[in-house]
């Protein structure tokens, strides 16, 4: 288990002795357990006090972390080199986003308007910064090749949390025009879709992300006392059974994480990114426009702030124009595989939430479960 070791004041030629006694000491009360070391109360460092962390360097065949460091230090460490020999961290800057309007919700966190041009996502408290700087990276990735995404400029502070900070100049979500000019749905929604096409004709060829597929079998082994081992293995066997696909998927494309950004749409909220078959992404956007709304219809008016008949229509015109038919037969039978996946990812939102202990949850529970049973006796591949 880590530990930390806390830097403060000033440490040079009268005190770095003594500042060596002191954390030597308390490594050796840790054994082999790795520190990270807490500069946010350090002011100075000299060639006597850096001479002091290559000591506690060597003592660890890894490279140890500084967190919280200033400027001033910062710049200390970068001049002799240390940087390249420590993972170093500058301190943040605080912000505060009180007041400000909400434009999303994801998994990790929050998104907030800051003004006109940024926009910040502030993290659950409780997220370190390692899955900060993966989302920014995977954000990284996908732009490199080809996928209109927003690139975080700055990692912030935001009350006990973390905070990552976007420019987004004169922008607005896909959900939030919905919201102000409903008569234009249908020309957005169309938009939209191809828009999500552009993405899923992309591919994620030697990009270094988690596979789709893999995310749901983590899935099915939450909940595989929930569900049985019977349905258990014949939804692993399904999934397993999809050809592999290398195409980026989102993880969460409802349309509060696309941004219409000066004319041109662009991806917020990167952290559920990984690459397989479009159907992954296909299955998220029924939860959202439909699959909530089964025993709450009241939840697309809290959650997104639109009717529940414009979230139902919202999801039948994707479906068609993504598919590219108005057949019913065609329209049925790819949704029946969607659901399939929409209530698997649906149970685990529930299941590792507060909400399975609700009366509510439990109804969504029951109903989620019966829904599997009814599509997996009609239904045998999941094939798009």
């Amino acid at each position: 288990m880590g530990y930390t070791l806390k830097l403060s004041g000033r440490i040079d030629i009268s005190n770095a002795a003594e500042t060596e006694k002191e954390l030597m000491s308390e490594i050796d009360a840790h054994g082999t357990d790795r520190p990270d070391i807490d500069a946010s109360e350090l002011t100075y460092i000299s060639s006597a006090g850096l001479r002091v962390l290559m000591k506690i360097r060597k003592r660890f065949s890894q490279s140890l972390a500084i967190t919280e460091v200033s400027e001033g230090v910062y710049d200390i460490l970068s001049t002799t080199g240390f940087t390249e020999l420590f993972d170093v961290k500058k301190r943040l800057r605080e912000l505060s986003v009180e007041g400000c309007e909400v434009i999303g919700k994801g998994f990790y966190g929050t998104v907030y308007r800051l003004d006109e041009e940024t926009i910040v996502k502030v993290y659950e408290p409780g997220c370190s910064v390692d899955i900060i700087e993966n989302e920014q990276q995977k954000a990284k990735t996908a732009f490199v090749k080809g996928i209109p995404t927003a690139i975080s400029y700055d990692m912030v502070r935001v009350g006990d949390s973390y905070g990552a900070v976007y420019e987004l100049f004169r922008s607005e979500t896909l959900n939030d025009i919905i919201i102000k000019h409903p008569e234009q749905a249908d020309d957005i929604i169309g938009k939209y879709v191809a828009f999500i096409r552009q993405i899923h004709s992309l591919r994620a060829y030697g990009v270094a992300l988690p596979t789709a597929s893999g995310r749901f079998w983590h899935y099915l082994e939450f909940m595989k006392d929930e569900i049985g081992d019977e349905m258990h293995d014949r939804l692993k066997k399904m999934i397993s059974a999809l050809p592999y696909d290398d195409k980026f998927i989102h993880g969460d494309l409802q349309m509060k994480n696309v941004m219409m950004c000066d004319g041109e749409m662009m991806l917020i909220d990167m952290d559920t990114m990984s690459k397989g078959q479009p159907i992954f992404d296909l299955q998220a956007l029924y939860v959202t426009y439909m699959q909530f709304l089964e025993d709450d219809p009241g939840n697309s008016m809290a959650f997104l702030g639109i009717t529940s008949e414009m979230s139902r229509h919202i999801w039948n015109r994707v479906i068609r124009l993504y598919l590219g038919s108005e057949d019913e037969a065609i329209i049925r039978k790819a949704e029946d595989k969607i659901r399939i996946l929409a209530y698997v990812r649906f149970l685990y939102i529930i299941l590792s939430s507060d909400l399975k202990g609700t009366d509510l949850g439990r109804l969504r529970i029951k109903h989620a479960k019966e829904g599997l049973a009814d599509l997996c006796s009609r239904v045998s591949d999941l094939a798009l």
